[in-house]
């Protein structure tokens, strides 16, 4: 960044960039933007392609948000988004959540909850009309906040504000929602006082204007009387009536004035009243930096609140260093003569590595000094530490401390035993022995059965499945996304049947998601297409019968040749170890294993894993322990039928594995 640009930020839903101009002007540098409209998609690059030419020239500039990858987005600080306020909005049918009507506009929020989740910014700053807070009893807003707050861990602020709040002579209000990742007990923020208006609408119109604050520019019902209730457009200006033009609209929202429209006037209104009131933006944006540059300041303090899985990736580190050695498993978790001798315990992001000199004494050394010391394992671990730890975890609810265990962590020299980011397979890295071999820095995943079962695949928009819905005129969606019994799904994709429709399996909704299944097996994507319809029409969740049941479909047989079951048994084990040990949903694979082995915490708190010189036993813990699960449809945008601008529809599953 140049000597000018303070920090970065994302523009979602950027319209004609009313958020870009903002945040541009407090120093900010938009690193990637998307808007889905071809029409403000032009009015948008027009204005940015010599602000930000890197969007442009990097191919950041995208359409669909639903077609992006979060984790092909740059790293940022600060994501804005102005997401769809049709669905709530008092001027349309407020569906909210459930406006599947228009491709799926009413659930784009959870495409930015991904996204934070995956890139994990500094703040966020949502805008969206008032009417959101009160929607559905307020049901729509807690579901946002509760997201936002409980399960990406943010701090939430919300304010409704006017566009004349913050100097613009429009009333045009707005609920703003502030957030910021690593605030913890310091929640001060606050939005900043009102300004005076900088001009009124008489200096708008040029002339002697009837009112001093103007309505609220909006899309539609353009040209309504002057005395129509919902006239928003209208005004008495030196005795005579006018219509509010481009140039009016370009100041009630605070454009520059060498803001340029190259589309038509219709198409210059129409994206003016889907903006945002530049100023108000700007003020709370700049209230916002103010703020997160004082939570910087106490970033370097160690993380001292954690979930059960960091907590566990702790235990298992030191649980190593203090049993020395761990027990291969066969598939019911139970331990195996065969065990692995550890000499080194370390992870991809931890500054030292410990090594293990004799069974009381650890060195430690700093990977890149060289500089070491001993330390006395006795000293700090003992049977009863870990067993106190251990329970500890177990009790431990949601995110939460273990005042004890942070003497063990200093003396150690220790912060985090994760293996670096949410894309690695590494959890732990291990120098290990046996008879047969010895193997240096060999990473292993870590499960946990202390809290809830562990995932093998996490539920995201990268996990849903598109099927093309024929045979069912567009009138019945509402209708079929209306049932809401405790079988929902299966009840609506009978429904479907019951109606004469038919599901076509299309594809993963993301690219990479396709892609990796064909890296592991060119059909696997058709045989997930199974799997999920096996799994929400019949009800059967483990993966040995799902097979079963996929045998049964005549058509898939010919496709696969196998013959027999065991062809489609080979397959799915191979998918199960490369999901384990390869790739991410969300992410490009090459096709290799990240990790060699799992180790396992078992609910006792004993510790066993299993390692690729015994694939068989691993194969078949999985292929016996997996099943599916159903994840929230609402949280990752599946489980109905909407209709896309081809004017087809389509039904989304989403694949989940769980232990």
């Amino acid at each position: 960044m140049s000597k000018n640009e303070k920090f970065t930020f994302i523009d979602l839903f950027a319209g004609i960039g009313g958020f870009h101009i903002a945040l541009h002007n407090l120093g900010g540098k938009c690193v990637f933007s998307s808007e889905m409209d071809i029409h403000a998609r032009k009015t948008y690059e027009h204005n940015f392609k010599n602000i930000s030419p890197e969007l442009f020239e990097n191919k950041m500039f995208n359409d669909d948000i639903r077609n992006i990858t979060p984790s092909d987005i740059p790293d940022f600080d600060v994501l804005c988004a102005g997401f769809p306020c049709q669905p709530f909005s008092q001027a349309g049918h407020k569906r909210g959540f459930e406006d599947n009507h228009n491709s799926e506009r009413g659930n784009l929020f959870f495409n930015i909850s991904e996204i934070i989740q995956e890139k994990k910014p500094k703040a966020f700053f949502l805008e969206n009309v008032r009417g959101l807070v009160n929607h559905d009893n307020g049901n729509t807003f807690k579901v946002i906040r509760k997201i936002l707050e409980n399960e990406l861990g943010y701090s939430f602020y919300y304010k409704v504000v006017k566009a004349s709040d913050y100097g613009l002579p429009q009333l045009r209000p707005r609920v703003f929602m502030i957030g910021f990742r690593d605030e913890g007990f310091m929640k001060s923020f606050t939005f900043p006082p009102n300004k005076p208006l900088k001009y009124n609408m008489s200096d708008v119109w040029e002339g002697e204007c009837s009112r001093e604050i103007g309505f609220t520019m909006r899309v539609g019902g353009r040209g309504s009387k002057i005395d129509d209730r919902r006239n928003w457009d209208a005004y008495l200006v030196n005795g005579k009536i006018k219509q509010l033009g481009v140039k009016e609209g370009k100041k009630l929202q605070g454009f520059p004035d060498n803001y340029e429209f190259p589309v038509s006037k219709t198409q210059a209104i129409k994206q003016l009243g889907n903006s945002v009131a530049i100023d108000a933006v700007q003020e709370v944006a700049k209230q916002l930096l103010i703020h997160l540059n004082f939570l910087n300041k106490d970033q370097n303090q160690m993380k001292e609140t954690k979930n059960k899985g960091e907590w566990t990736e702790l235990l298992v580190f030191v649980k190593l260093l203090s049993d020395q050695s761990f027990n291969l498993s066969d598939k019911n978790l139970n331990k195996k003569s065969a065990t692995f001798k550890i000499k080194k315990v370390s992870t991809h992001n931890l500054e030292n590595d410990l090594f293990i000199i004799d069974k009381s004494t650890i060195k430690i050394e700093n990977k890149e000094s060289g500089d070491f010391k001993n330390v006395k394992i006795n000293d700090i671990l003992n049977t009863e530490i870990l067993d106190n730890f251990k329970n500890a975890i177990i009790e431990g609810k949601k995110t939460f401390t273990i005042p004890a265990f942070k003497d063990i962590q200093e003396r150690l020299e220790i912060t985090n035993a994760k293996g670096g980011n949410s894309n690695q397979k590494a959890d732990i890295v291990l120098d290990v022995e046996n008879n047969s071999i010895s193997k240096e820095n060999e990473g292993f995943g870590i499960k946990s059965y202390l809290g809830s079962k562990p995932t093998l695949l996490n539920a995201s928009g990268n996990t849903n499945f598109i099927f093309e819905v024929k045979g069912v005129s567009c009138d019945k969606i509402d209708r079929i996304n209306e049932i809401d019994t405790k079988t929902k799904l299966k009840d609506r994709l009978d429904y479907i049947e019951k109606l004469g429709g038919k599901l076509i399996y299309k594809g993963a909704e993301k690219e990479t998601m396709e892609y990796n299944l064909k890296i592991s097996d060119s059909l696997m994507p058709e045989i997930i297409g199974e799997v999920l319809l096996s799994f929400y029409k019949k009800r059967i969740s483990k993966i040995t019968e799902i097979i079963d049941e996929i045998e049964k479909t005549q058509d898939l047989n010919k496709k696969i040749s196998y013959g027999d079951r065991n062809s489609l048994e080979i397959k799915i084990k191979k998918l199960l170890v490369d999901i384990l040990l390869g790739f991410f949903a969300g992410t490009k694979w090459k096709g290799e294993w990240e990790s060699n082995g799992t180790l396992i915490m078992k609910k006792d708190g004993d510790l066993v894993g299993f390692h690729i010189i015994d694939l068989p036993s691993l194969k078949e813990y999985l292929f016996e322990n997996i099943k599916l699960d159903t994840p929230s449809t609402t949280r990752h945008r599946f489980g109905k039928i909407y209709k896309e601008k081809n004017n087809k529809l389509y039904f989304k599953l989403n694949l989940q594995l769980r232990f």
